[in-house]
């Protein structure tokens, strides 16, 4: 059973599942990827985070 990893969204979210889905892909802890992903898109003065959030949420297929 050779499964192909892919991103996808998750269905454990809190917003659209972006984070959830970018940590099982990764193999974080999602509420790790969520705290990272809140203090960059803050430390950034919130536009790239939120941009690349959207994109994401966009873009990433659902499960």
């Amino acid at each position: 059973m050779n499964q192909e990893k892919r991103l996808t969204k998750s269905p454990d979210k809190w917003i659209a599942g972006v984070c959830g889905g970018l940590a099982e892909y990764l193999g974080f802890d999602k509420d790790l990827v969520r705290i990272l992903w809140l203090l960059l898109t803050f430390l950034t003065v919130a536009f790239p985070g939120v941009v690349a959030y959207l994109i994401l949420w966009v873009l990433m297929p659902k499960r």
